[in-house]
């Protein structure tokens, strides 16, 4: 399988935060649609350096997906990434995809 891991900061750039309700409803609304066989969220604090060039530590979501690797589901992760970026108004959205054994 593919195991790709996203990490979303909950930063806004106009100096806002994603708010836990906004954060639940992309879960319900975007994720949960594209992977309802499951997946793992965890809150963590990140740290990186933007265009600014300012270092930014934020709050963030660590959301890990086990997928079969298909063009599809490549697909449905960068979608993930790409309408998180849009609905907030983010710069980036870290993607780590590595190969994964695993069993149930």
């Amino acid at each position: 399988m593919v195991r790709d891991v996203l990490y979303f900061g909950r930063n806004r750039p106009d100096g806002g935060k994603v708010a836990d309700d906004q954060w639940q409803a992309f879960l319900d609304q975007v994720v949960t649609p594209r992977f309802p066989d499951g997946l793992t969220v965890a809150s963590a604090t990140g740290q990186w350096r933007g265009a600014s060039g300012q270092v930014e530590t934020e709050a963030s979501q660590v959301l890990t997906l086990l997928h079969s690797g298909d063009a599809a589901s490549r697909n449905d992760v960068a979608g993930i990434a790409a309408e998180y970026k849009r609905r907030f108004g983010q710069e980036a959205v870290l993607r780590e995809r590595s190969a994964a054994c695993v069993a149930f």
